[in-house]
């Protein structure tokens, strides 16, 4: 209906997507305008949160702890819902790290997950969120702005 607010998608986004996302030009760069724009929501736990840092800090990035901490300061958090996951989750994923994804999707309620690592890709799904690779993400949401 006209008039009504369109409720954003949730969406639990992989490290590897945030850092291209953020430190790339390509597909997952568009993401940072639609978490921005809060046509899409972040969700995030603590611990994926730290990982997203711990990354950052990787030498082949070059980043200072300024530009680290930019980043994370003014291009993260600001767009992120925070999920405290409150219960065990169950070994799901071939790569148990990827685990915490898949439990903050549950927990947060996503719409989606979005992640280029083939183990989490590989399940296609998490109770009835789709996992998705950025390029089937933005085709989702909005197809007509996919280029071919």
């Amino acid at each position: 209906m006209r008039g009504e607010p369109v409720t954003p998608n949730r969406v639990v986004v992989d490290t590897n997507v945030i850092i291209s996302a953020l430190l790339f030009s390509g597909p997952a760069s568009r993401l940072v305008d639609k978490w921005k724009s809060r046509s899409i929501v972040l969700l995030a736990t603590k611990e994926i949160i730290q990982e997203y840092l711990r990354i950052f800090a990787y030498p082949k990035f070059a980043l200072t702890e300024t530009e680290i901490n930019t980043l994370l300061n003014q291009e993260i958090l600001p767009y992120i819902e925070t999920v405290k996951i409150k219960s065990l989750f169950p070994r799901t994923c071939r790569d148990p790290a990827d685990d915490k994804f898949l439990a903050c999707a549950v927990t947060g309620k996503a719409t989606f997950v979005v992640s280029g690592d083939q183990d989490l890709l590989t399940l296609r799904q998490i109770k009835k969120c789709p996992i998705l690779s950025i390029d089937a993400f933005l085709q989702r949401i909005s197809p007509l702005l996919v280029s071919k």
